[in-house]
């Protein structure tokens, strides 16, 4: 049996059809479907259905996958184990982030990661909903959340500290908030279908809803119409240190409660295997963090 032939069925059962799975592994279609096919002939069944549009696994494709999952990151880890830590990383890792946090912290990452790691190459999914890692071929989603009890292995890399921000001319307008009881009577820019925001009272977490006549599906949007003076928004701390440092935007602080700090977490598909790929990224990742959190105090 050939790791090779095994790694395109692996592929192809997670992506859902036989040319993605080429363009995941590099390789031409043609080339995948008879790496597939002598997979079949080797093990003597059949694995897949496959038609021009979908694929589906035989009862024996389903009962073989969990092993061909498990050669398939056995083989990877050995490669991983016998290549010398000076030889950097290689190979392509997709990562997944939201798009504010891509822009801002990671994006200014890949240079020096590049340079630093000459064969690796990196695909960035700038999303704000979670991708499935799996189905999708993820190697890593980067996360700015309470995470829900799930079957992926998450990693807490550091605080994510936010604030109430506004711009000068709203606050002008309408006043500054001293309380959260004061900030409910004024027009708050919530991502689009949040109605609350969380506020720690004493040590005691509570919800206050909000008076909102703008929403957006991305932060960055929210972000945009803070600064065109619509109201006060609710940012992560990296996101809004260039604005307030420069005045475009001013802090609002309450008297009696503050933002619920979220954390930022490394999402992985398994726990079994993470590629030298994967922990390059999180290490500089995490200095980044780092930098910026000293930057800040």
């Amino acid at each position: 049996m050939n790791v090779d032939d095994v790694a395109v069925f692996n592929a192809a059962a997670g992506a859902g059809s036989l040319s993605e799975a080429a363009r995941r592994l590099g390789l031409t279609p043609m080339i995948a479907t008879r790496r597939l096919a002598s997979l079949e002939r080797s093990l003597g069944v059949r694995l897949m259905h496959r038609t021009t549009r979908s694929l589906s696994l035989t009862p024996e494709g389903e009962s073989f996958l969990p092993y061909a999952q498990a050669l398939v990151e056995t083989e990877q880890q050995a490669r991983a184990l016998l290549r010398g830590e000076d030889q950097g990383a290689a190979g392509l890792l997709r990562v997944s982030a939201p798009v504010a946090f891509s822009i801002k912290v990671i994006a200014p990452l890949v240079p020096s990661l590049l340079e630093s790691n000459p064969e690796l190459r990196i695909s960035l999914d700038m999303s704000d909903s979670m991708p499935d890692l799996v189905s999708s071929g993820t190697d890593l989603a980067i996360r700015i959340a309470r995470l829900k009890d799930s079957s992926l292995i998450a990693r807490n890399l550091a605080g994510n500290p936010r604030s109430l921000v506004a711009s000068p001319a709203y606050l002008e307008k309408h006043g500054t908030p001293r309380s959260a009881g004061e900030l409910a009577h004024h027009d708050c820019l919530p991502l689009y279908g949040v109605t609350h925001w969380t506020f720690v009272k004493a040590g005691v977490e509570s919800s206050l809803r909000l008076q909102s006549r703008f929403s957006s599906t991305s932060i960055e949007g929210c972000h945009a119409a803070c600064l065109a003076g619509a109201g006060i928004a609710l940012l992560s701390d990296w996101n809004v240190a260039d604005d307030l440092s420069s005045g475009r935007l001013t802090r609002v602080t309450l008297e009696d409660a503050k933002p619920e700090t979220l954390a930022i977490w490394a999402v992985y598909p398994t726990s079994r295997l993470v590629p030298p790929k994967v922990r390059v990224f999180i290490d500089a990742l995490v200095s980044a963090l780092k930098a910026i959190k000293e930057s800040a105090t």
